[in-house]
Parts: C-alpha cells; sequence; structure tokens
C-alpha cells in the first residue's frame, strides 16, 4: 500500500527515457525530494516520505547509487506520447505535482459569461451601433457639417445629438453587462477545499488549477470537471445530480476506481503520485477517454482505464453522499459545461432590421432630393447670372455644384430621425421596467419578479413564432410525489375530489379510497393480504439507499438515483412499510412495532427493453418471493391465469393516464424451493458468462418472471409547474409552435408531452430512433415523401408530432440531412427531442434561425440551456431549482413558465405594436415637416435658404413632438390584457408584422408627403401676395414661417391624437399639451429671442401674427383638411375591411361577454375520451431507473457501518 500512495519521482515528458544521457532523470547522487529528482527509486526500503524531511537511509548507499531506475520509471519512459504536456490529443495531468502541471499553462478556471470586457467593449459596441445605417447617416452628416462653407446649419447641430444618443445607449449596455460581470464574480469566487500539503484548504473556484485534488462536500456544485478518487460510500462510489448539465432528475451513480477508494484522509490523498493522461477538451458529455498511471502495492507500474464512470463535470452536484475526493482534469472554459456554451451574441430586432433597410431607401429619397436642389441650384444660376447680378453671384461650377449636394443634404438630413434612436432606446426602457413592475409576473413563494435583463428585444417578444423549451424545471417542477394507487381492484388516492368518494354501488366498491382507508382497510378488509404484499413490494424492490440523519437519527433520507424510486418508497413509508436498513444481502423495514429483515437473493435488473426490475427475497416467515414492477404491458403478458383484480386495474391506469401521472403495475409470485434452486444455478452461469452477459441475464430473467399476480398499480406525478398545460395550448392557439429539447428519456418525455398537451391525444407519434447516418436519412426522407402525398391527394390526416433521440439528431443535423430534418419538423404540430446534449440543443435553435424567417425564443432554468438561449433571437431564463446560470444569460427572467404566456401576449404584443406605431409616427413627423423645405427651394431658386428659423427647427424635435411618441411607446394599449389573454389568435398580428412592414412604412411616409404638399403649398398661397397687417405694414417671410410651422405642427399632433387607442393623462399632457405649449411659448420665445439677439428673425411679429385671423383659420382648417381623409380612410377600413383586433377593440368597448367557457365541460370530455383512446393504442410506462449495473453497486453497502469522515 504504501507504493500505491507514494509519488513518483518529477515524471519524464513520456518520450525521453529516464535514464537520458545527461543523467537529468537519473536516479543518481541527489538527496532531493521527490520534486527534486531523487535518486531512490519508489520501492526503495529507503525511500523517503515525500512529506519528510529526513535524509533516506545511508544503508546500502553505495548500491542505491548503482541501482536502475524503478519498474514505475522504467514503464513510464517507454511510454510513447507528446513531448509537452498538452499536444498531440492527450492531455497528460501530473498527480501532486503543481510545477509540472503549471509548465504546460493549462487554462484558469475563471469563467465569464458577459458580452463586454474591457478591451472589447469600444469595438464591439461602436460596430453593434454603427451596424443601424442611422447611425452611419449621422455621422457622415456631422462629418461634412465640418466643412467650412457647405453647412447651412451650426457645425454641431448633429454630431453632439449623436454623441448623445451613443453615450446613453453605452451607459445603457454597460448597466445590462454589469449585471453579467457580478454574475461571474459571484461564481468564480464561490469557495471549495483544495489539497494543500497534507491539509484541505479553502480556496476561491478561479484559483482552482488543473492537478489539484479537491474535496467536494454533499449539496455542493462540482468546480471544475474531476476525475472521481475516493468517496464517503462504499466502493468509493457517489451520487451526483446532472438536470443543471442534460436535464434529467434521477441521480446518477458514479465510482472511483478500485486502486484509488482507499484514499480517504487528505495525508492518504497527499501521497498519492502518478500521472491521468486524458483526452483533449471536447463538448461531448457522456463520454470520456482516458488512463491513470501509478504504481500498486508491491510497487509495480500499473494503468488503469478511465472511462466516464469516474468523471464528475462541472455543473452537476453531489448529492446523497457526505463528501468525495477528485482531481481536476479540465477548467474554465475547457471544462465540457463550458465547451457546450457560446459567446453572448449581438442580438439585433427584426423591426430594427428592418428600419435600417427602409432608411437605405429613405436616404435614396434624400440623395435624390439633394441632387434635385444641387441641379437647380445649378440651373437658376447659370441661367439668370445677369438678373441677379446685385446678389454677386458668380458662374456655379462642378465644384459648387458638389458642394451644394452637401449642403442640401445637410438641411434635409433631419428627414431621416435622429430622435428616433433616442425616443426608441427611452420608450424600451420603460417597457422593460413595465415588464419588471408586472405583479401578475411576480411569484411570491420565491419572492423572484420578472426582469428584463435588455430592454433592447421588447419587440421581440411580440411576434416569436417558435418556442423552444427544456423541460425539467422548466415544464416541471422537479418533484415526484406519490398520488394514487390501485390494490386489489380499489383505487386510492391521497387526496379525494368530491363526487369521487368511495361508496357501495349494487354491493360493489366504486369510486376512490383515501390513504386512511387504506390503513384501516390493511387491518381489517379482505383484501388486506393483497395490501400488505403491495406495501412490502414498494418498501423492498427497489434501488434506494437510506441514510439516517446525524443530527437526528430517527429521520431517513432516500438516496434514490431514480426520482420516481424514491417516492415509492417514501410513499410505503407514510403508509407505515419504512425502509430502514440496507446490507449486502438484506434489508430492513419497519412495519409498526415489528422491524422486519428480507434476504435479497437476486435482482433482475431494469433496462429499457425489459422495461420492468423484480427482486427475489426470502421473508422472516422463510418463504421465498419474487416481487416485480414495471410498465403495464410488459407485466400484464407475465401474469398467470388467476388474476381477479386485471380489468379493475385497467381501468384505473386508464384513469391515472388521463391525469398525465406516471403509471407503473406491481404483481408478485411465491416460488417454491426448489424451483428457486434450480433456477439460481441458471441464473449464476449467466452472470459468469463472458459474452453477452446482459442477454444472457434478460433470458435468465424471463425463466422466473410468470404466473405473476398482480397487486395492483402506482400512479406518480411528475409535478408540472402551476398552469403549464394552459399556456402552451394558449401558445399554440397563439400560432406559436413549441418544440422541447430535453437531456430527460424518451419516455418521460413522451408522458410529460401529454401532460402539459403539447401532444394531444388525437396526434400521431413519429418516433425517429435510429442508429446511423443512412437509416436516419432514409426514415426522414420516407415521411416526408408519405406526408406530402397524403396531403397532394386532399386526405385528411391527424395532427403529428416528431420524437427523436439525441443519437439519431446527431446525424439528422449533419449538413445532407438537417434539411430533411426540418422540413418534417415544420410539418409536424410539436417537436420532442430527447436525450439532447446542450450543444444540440444550440444547433436545432441555429438551424430553424438559419432556415426559417422566423423569430424564435429558447426557454430554459439550467447551465445546459444557455447555449440555446443565447442562439435563439430572444433568451428567457427561468430562475429555477436549478440554480441561476440561464436566468443571468438569458435576455428575460421569469420565475414560472406560466408567465411565458403574459410575456408574449400582452407585454411583447403591446410593445411590437407600440414600437411600431412609435417608429412610423416618428418619420411621418418629421418628413411631413422637412420635406416642407424641399418645397421651399422652388421659390428660393435652391439656394439651400430655410424656410424656418433654425432654433424652431430644434424646437420641434426637442420639445413640442417629443412626448406624442413618448406616450404612445409607453401607455399605448390597442387592446387590454383581458382581451389578449382571451383571444390569444390576436398574437398572430405580430408574426405576420401587420402593424410594421414595408407597405405601411411606405403608406406613412407618403401620406406624410401628402401633407406637407398641402400644408406648404395652401400656405404659400395664401401668402403669395404676402400678408397685410392691421397697422398697415407687411407681414413678410417669417409670418408665413410660422404660420406653416404651427399648421405642420397641428396637423401632426391632430394625427398622434387619431392614432392614439388608449387616451391617458399623459396622452392629453403629450398631444393637446404640446399644442397648448407651442401656442403659449412662442410669444414670450419670439419676444425675449429677439431681445437678446437669439431669434431677431422674430422681432415684433408675435403680436400681429396673433392678430391675424387669417393665422388662425390656416392652422385650424389646413390641418383638419389633411386629417379629414386620414379620418375617411381609418373610417373605411374599419367598416368595411375590419382587422381582427378591430373586432376585438368592439367587443371590449361594448363589453360583450364572451360565451366559450360554457363549452368547457364538453371539451373536458372529449378530451378524456382522447386519451383513454390514445392509452389504448399506445400504452406504455414512464418509470426513469437507471439501467442495469446498479445491483451490484447497491450489494456494497451497509448502512450499518460508520461511514468515513474523510
Amino acid at each position: 500500500m504504501r507504493g500505491l500512495s507514494s509519488k513518483e519521482s518529477d515524471y519524464s515528458d513520456m518520450n525521453i527515457p529516464l535514464t537520458a544521457a545527461d543523467d537529468h532523470y537519473a536516479f543518481e547522487g541527489s538527496n532531493n525530494s521527490l520534486s527534486s529528482h531523487s535518486r531512490y527509486p519508489p520501492d526503495s526500503p529507503s525511500y523517503p516520505s515525500p512529506n519528510s524531511n529526513q535524509p533516506p537511509s545511508n544503508s546500502n548507499s553505495n548500491s542505491q547509487n548503482r541501482r536502475s531506475p524503478s519498474a514505475f520509471a522504467s514503464f513510464l519512459s517507454n511510454f510513447t506520447g507528446p513531448s509537452t504536456a498538452n499536444q498531440g490529443g492527450i492531455r497528460t495531468i501530473y498527480l501532486n505535482n503543481t510545477e509540472r502541471n503549471a509548465q504546460a499553462k493549462y487554462l484558469h478556471n475563471r469563467i465569464s459569461t458577459s458580452k463586454y470586457n474591457y478591451f472589447t467593449f469600444l469595438p464591439k459596441f461602436l460596430y453593434e451601433q454603427f451596424s443601424k445605417y442611422a447611425n452611419i447617416f449621422f455621422l457622415f452628416t456631422a462629418c461634412i457639417q465640418q466643412i467650412d462653407g457647405v453647412s447651412p446649419t451650426s457645425r454641431y447641430t448633429t454630431a453632439v445629438p449623436l454623441a448623445l444618443v451613443l453615450f446613453a445607449t453605452a451607459v445603457k449596455e454597460v448597466m445590462e453587462d454589469f449585471k453579467r460581470h457580478a454574475s461571474d464574480s459571484e461564481t468564480n469566487a464561490r469557495k471549495s477545499k483544495v489539497l494543500q500539503g497534507s491539509t484541505f484548504v479553502p480556496r476561491a473556484w478561479h484559483s482552482i488549477k488543473v492537478g489539484d485534488i479537491v474535496r467536494v462536500e454533499g449539496g455542493e456544485p462540482f468546480p471544475a470537471d474531476l476525475v472521481l478518487l475516493s468517496s464517503s460510500e462504499p466502493e468509493g462510489m457517489c451520487y451526483i445530480e446532472t438536470s443543471n448539465l442534460d436535464g434529467e432528475t434521477n441521480l446518477k451513480i458514479k465510482q472511483a476506481l478500485p486502486e484509488t477508494v482507499h484514499l480517504i484522509t487528505p495525508l492518504e490523498a497527499s501521497h498519492l503520485g502518478g500521472l491521468i493522461r486524458s483526452e483533449q477538451p471536447n463538448n461531448s458529455l457522456y463520454t470520456f477517454e482516458g488512463t491513470l498511471l501509478m504504481n500498486t502495492a508491491q510497487g509495480n507500474p500499473k494503468e488503469v482505464p478511465l472511462d466516464p464512470t469516474q468523471v464528475l463535470l462541472r455543473g452537476a452536484q453531489l448529492r446523497n453522499t457526505r463528501w468525495i475526493y477528485g482531481v481536476v482534469i479540465f477548467t474554465g472554459h475547457e471544462s465540457k459545461l463550458m465547451r457546450n456554451a457560446s459567446a453572448t451574441p449581438i442580438k439585433r430586432t427584426s423591426v430594427e432590421k428592418m428600419t435600417n433597410v427602409q432608411i437605405i431607401f429613405l436616404f435614396g429619397i434624400l440623395l435624390a432630393m439633394s441632387l434635385a436642389s444641387a441641379i437647380g441650384n445649378m440651373v437658376i444660376t447659370n441661367k439668370n447670372l445677369e438678373q441677379l447680378s446685385y446678389i454677386n453671384l458668380t458662374r456655379s461650377s462642378w465644384g459648387d455644384f458638389g458642394r451644394n449636394i452637401l449642403t442640401f443634404l445637410i438641411l434635409y438630413n433631419n428627414l431621416i430621425p435622429i430622435s428616433l434612436m433616442v425616443t426608441m432606446e427611452v420608450v424600451k426602457f420603460w417597457q422593460a421596467q413595465l415588464i419588471n413592475s408586472d405583479l401578475d409576473m411576480y411569484y411570491e413563494k420565491t419572492d423572484t419578479p420578472a426582469l428584463a435583463r435588455t430592454s433592447s428585444l421588447v419587440e421581440e417578444l411580440g411576434q416569436i413564432e417558435y418556442i423552444f423549451s427544456d423541460k425539467t424545471g422548466t415544464l416541471t417542477c422537479n418533484e415526484m410525489e406519490f398520488r394514487q394507487c390501485s390494490i386489489a381492484g380499489l383505487a386510492y388516492a391521497d387526496v379525494v375530489e368530491e363526487g369521487k368518494q368511495a361508496r357501495i354501488e349494487d354491493g360493489v366498491e366504486v369510486g376512490i379510497h383515501d390513504f386512511k382507508q387504506l390503513d384501516a382497510n390493511l387491518r381489517n378488509h379482505p383484501t388486506s393480504n393483497v395490501i400488505d404484499e403491495f406495501l412490502t413490494l414498494l418498501a423492498v424492490c427497489h434501488t434506494v439507499i437510506p441514510e439516517r440523519q446525524e443530527g437526528n437519527p430517527s429521520e431517513i433520507v432516500y438516496q434514490a438515483s431514480s426520482p420516481d424510486e424514491g417516492a415509492l418508497v417514501s410513499g410505503a413509508a407514510t403508509m407505515g412499510y419504512q425502509f430502514t436498513t440496507r446490507r449486502p444481502r438484506s434489508v430492513n423495514i419497519q412495519v409498526g412495532p415489528h422491524d422486519l429483515e428480507y434476504e435479497i437473493l437476486n435482482v433482475c435488473e431494469f433496462n429499457s427493453t425489459r422495461k420492468r426490475m423484480s427482486t427475489i427475497v426470502r421473508g422472516p416467515d422463510r418463504k421465498i418471493k419474487l416481487y416485480c414492477k414495471g410498465a403495464d404491458t410488459v407485466i400484464l403478458e407475465r401474469l398467470g391465469s388467476e388474476n381477479e383484480f386485471v380489468d379493475a386495474t385497467m381501468q384505473h391506469l386508464e384513469d391515472y393516464a388521463t391525469e398525465g401521472l406516471r403509471t407503473l403495475c406491481v404483481a408478485m409470485r411465491e416460488i417454491p424451493e426448489k424451483e428457486y434452486q434450480h433456477w439460481s444455478q441458471i441464473y449464476e452461469r449467466a452472470a459468469t458468462t463472458i459474452q453477452n452477459r446482459g442477454d444472457e441475464l434478460d433470458k435468465a430473467a424471463e425463466l422466473i418472471e410468470k404466473n405473476l399476480f398482480l397487486l395492483g398499480a402506482t400512479a406518480i406525478e411528475d409535478k408540472l409547474q402551476d398552469g403549464v398545460p394552459e399556456t402552451i395550448h394558449t401558445l399554440q392557439q397563439a400560432g406559436i409552435k413549441v418544440w422541447v429539447l430535453t437531456g430527460d428519456r424518451q419516455e418521460t418525455a413522451i408522458n410529460i408531452g401529454y401532460s402539459c398537451k403539447l401532444i394531444q391525444e388525437d396526434m400521431s407519434l413519429i418516433i425517429c430512433n435510429e442508429q446511423t447516418h443512412w437509416e436516419t436519412k432514409e426514415f426522414l426522407e420516407n415521411k416526408v415523401k408519405a406526408i406530402k402525398s397524403t396531403y397532394q391527394r386532399g386526405d385528411d390526416i391527424e395532427p403529428l408530432a416528431l420524437i427523436i433521440d439525441g443519437k439519431t439528431l446527431g446525424f439528422a443535423l449533419e449538413k445532407d440531412i438537417e434539411k430533411v430534418f426540418l422540413e418534417l419538423a415544420v410539418l409536424c404540430k410539436a417537436v420532442v427531442c430527447c436525450r439532447v446534449s446542450p450543444l444540440q440543443k444550440a444547433l436545432v435553435v441555429k438551424l430553424v434561425k438559419r432556415n426559417l424567417k422566423a423569430i424564435l425564443l429558447a426557454i430554459g432554468d439550467g447551465a445546459n440551456d444557455v447555449s440555446m438561449i443565447q442562439a435563439a433571437h430572444v433568451g428567457v431564463g427561468i430562475s429555477g431549482l436549478e440554480g441561476l446560470q440561464a436566468a443571468r444569460s438569458a435576455d428575460f427572467a421569469i420565475s414560472q413558465f406560466r408567465f411565458l404566456k403574459k410575456l408574449l401576449l400582452v407585454h411583447g404584443a403591446w410593445s411590437y405594436q407600440r414600437l411600431s406605431k412609435l417608429i412610423l409616427f416618428s418619420f411621418y413627423k418629421n418628413i411631413c415637416l422637412y420635406t416642407t423645405q424641399f418645397w421651399y427651394a422652388f421659390y428660393n431658386g435652391f439656394s439651400g435658404q430655410t424656410v424656418y428659423e433654425s432654433w424652431t427647427i430644434s424646437l420641434y424635435n426637442v420639445a413640442l413632438t417629443v412626448l406624442p411618441p413618448l406616450s404612445l411607446g409607453i401607455f399605448d394599449q390597442y387592446v387590454s390584457a383581458r382581451m389578449l389573454d382571451r383571444y390569444p389568435q390576436m398574437y398572430m398580428l405580430g408574426q405576420k408584422s401587420e402593424f410594421f412592414n414595408v407597405k405601411t412604412f411606405w403608406g406613412w411616409a407618403s401620406n406624410a408627403i401628402f401633407h406637407s404638399v398641402v400644408l406648404f403649398f395652401a400656405v404659400a398661397f395664401i401668402f403669395q401676395n404676402d400678408l397685410i397687417m392691421v397697422d398697415g405694414t407687411i407681414g413678410g417671410a417669417w409670418i408665413m414661417s410660422v404660420t406653416l410651422y404651427t399648421a405642420v405642427l397641428a396637423t401632426v399632433l391632430w394625427k398622434a391624437a387619431l392614432i392614439t387607442d388608449l387616451w391617458t393623462k399623459y396622452a392629453y399632457i403629450s398631444v393637446p399639451g404640446s399644442m397648448l405649449f407651442w401656442m403659449g411659448f412662442f410669444p414670450i420665445f419670439a419676444i425675449v429671442g429677439a431681445k437678446v439677439g437669439l431669434t431677431p428673425e422674430y422681432y415684433g411679429i408675435a403680436g400681429p401674427l396673433y392678430g391675424q385671423p387669417v393665422f388662425w383659420l390656416s392652422i385650424i382648417l389646413l390641418p383638419l383638411a389633411c386629417v379629414l381623409r386620414d379620418y375617411a380612410y381609418k373610417y373605411m377600413k374599419r367598416t368595411f375591411f375590419p382587422r381582427t383586433y378591430h373586432y376585438v377593440q368592439e367587443i371590449q368597448k361594448l363589453n360583450i361577454p364572451d360565451y366559450r367557457p360554457r363549452m368547457e365541460r364538453f371539451r373536458k370530455a372529449v378530451h378524456k375520451v382522447r386519451n383513454i383512446q390514445r392509452l389504448r393504442r399506445n400504452r406504455g410506462f414512464a418509470f426513469s431507473q437507471n439501467e442495469a449495473g446498479t445491483a451490484r453497486l447497491i450489494r456494497a453497502y451497509d448502512t450499518t457501518a460508520q461511514k468515513p469522515m474523510g
């Protein structure tokens, strides 16, 4: 044993012999410690302890100096490998040798999920901002404004607002990314115990290095990818929960190598020497290849293979095990979990993208206007040079022509509103705050509100077409509860609904008893013997380990690899059959005052082919019995001829299935001693066979699992989160397709699919479980052809649901098949992908994103969902039992899946409609005002003269029209939340981009041009001979300017009023309030501005202007004429060509009741009939239990023995 625990000398680089010519590795002439190339072989009697400061014994020193390298060193020297620790596909990790591991420069254990860091912020941020064409345009405008003699306005009128927009956006981005940095810092600062010398000391995760030996306590997550060395459990076993990795709730059993299980103290672990040769970091969660090289107890070298059984992955948690020792093999972003993650992407909404495209076309119009104006200037100047000699003009050259283009570009640049960017950011921020403060999405149990982690994507919530959801922790609660059972044809439940209580009808017991009646029947009822056997089976036939709490020995915690088994054993305990003790060959159960011991003779293990588990026991009465539990299909065909409870039990199973419960049949038989002895020999031969041992054991089990007596059935609830079925049903009504991507087993996923209404009773299941690339391709192509041919014939076809497992999905995602797979998936109403890795989840999302023009949302709660969440257009994280990794990496965080309904159907629909209206109105108001500048150019000889005073132009976007877009964007509601929830079909308006599309955009733009034409030329006509004031003076150009400006403002605000659906106090302040503000502000502005020299153009015009009836008639009648056409169009559209939301608006206005609830009872009846039909057509089970291999492990347990403290 001393040789096994000893550290070898400084190990070679695998292809350099230890006896190299330079004697660098020779065991000569040094008394240094092992890390300094000790001259003593590990098996030498004089070999010093690694932690000893004593020199080696001098006895036989000469012979020792002449001694050749140890057998272990020679073994290493002959091992072919790379010359460095991390080359050629092999990673070499030295045990308890920090210096050698440091030379390999392995990656640190710090992780980062943030979008930016100090070095990438500026380039990433600028790239993201200047991917918006509006910002590029404003940057270009700001640059040409710096050219002397070109700009008709101040050189800072564009640069300053653009800088403010970028600064405000940068602050928002920094604040949002700061949360990610804080989350990363919290994770990196977690503590784990690391072996230092011969003691374990706490160390932050970010300081943990490859090769460190760490101690992880029960309930703690693993700080990195580890190789298990030993644990507190027998034979180095431990339980881990991987729901954060693959979504499976059942605990996994890991087991250390027999060569290292004895390392149960820090001192023994510190003496461990050797090295690990492993594969390079990769993203495969289910594979691992490596070897451990070490000395045996006799000092001989030994190479031990490592496989996934010894690997503990970062992201998993230690459960039901006090402690483990493990050596770190992969750290930080090289861990398998992080290899399945992807960098935080830059996400842009479809509305932004479409706005970008329209800005390009608008810029084209702007360029055409500037070009036309420059040509007009050149023609008029050169043609009328003599008549304009008093202006001292020179003949226009081509250089002047180019400068004039730039001048007019600056003059008309506000056709593209720079204020839009600021307004959108403000509105999105407040929309995010509305989400955060929504009490309907607040989960009181955990004190968790909804959280919009980024406000940039709020409108995207209103256009979702596909949802990709995790199952475990997202749809379910990760809780299994024993709800009901059928024993001897009688139904029992923990809670019995009113009207379903047990009663006597025609001398027969019908209905459901509660569990209290079960206890009474156990004492005095004709079926008491069956009840006793039933509960004994639940307490005995399993692979659960009981563990007593240190502080409270009377309290027993069950360690179960399967949550279903844990629920069954706990259920039996609550009914008085408490499982208390497990020994290698027996179990004890406490029944009342009696402690009963059952000898475990054989365990026929569960696997996916057998779909059952059997335990053969010898009871206290010395009788041999076989207890069997499994899927009803496999149990029923193994029943004997005399089974009186089959029909009643099957009826109960159908009832359980309609409620979405996980069902299991239980049966037994008494085995004669002679029959058992004969069968036992067959079983022993099968257990010791070399080839096909599993098949032989299955055959042996078949011989004994016959003539069973049906005791009854169990029903376990894999508890769904509240409101999940209703939410999925509503989302499907809204036109959203839901795909479930889970790491859980296929049977479990299908069962949950039915429970949560993702898979309907009338759906046909397409189950794809192929083993090769070509089989997968052929299967998918045949299904697509069959479905298409059915459609072409015009035949009716049932709704389809595609079920595909992870291995087959790997083939389906290959280049030559992915399009066929996607085509089949799109033809199906529901898709469930089982046993998928985190990377596969992301690949499925990217496949749909790449090939379909649809907005995708991904939702999950674990670290295994992060890559999927980041790959989708919108990521939603659930703050659930699997931690906060998904919520921290997502764009939005909610605490319950049911809140997704309001997030999308209400907040999403509102945000999309509000942002659409805001963008359209912002372009409309700017086009309406600034195209009047273009019409004015025809009157001023294309000289570049502005029709409006410059400060008044600035006030237009800064003060006078800033409130209506904010009011529309934050508070407007085209229908109420109640109506959006009642009529989810209205969500399809966003999916079809009804409120914001190319046609709508240019309709608004055309309308703005039309209004500018009417307003400008009407005012120009009125003022064609100028205006004679009351005092006999002439009004001049600025009287016309203010009249035109006020008429445009009135028209724009009237248009805002026309499109406002919900009149709040903010709407009144923003629309009529803005007009009243201008009418009251202008006289003050004109008088004070003229006196201080700010607006000399307005000197003395305020009083005369307000005293002219022409002014008042112009600002009332002209806007009325413009908006009257819009009102007539709106009336005609609502009356003769109404959209769906118009009807709903009428229902809301008139408060018309909804009669649909009357159909609910009928719908439930149909639902039950279809459920039974489905059950009879495809009856199965959903019992999650580990595959074969657990029987040997549980036989190593003796819960009466003291566990090591480590």
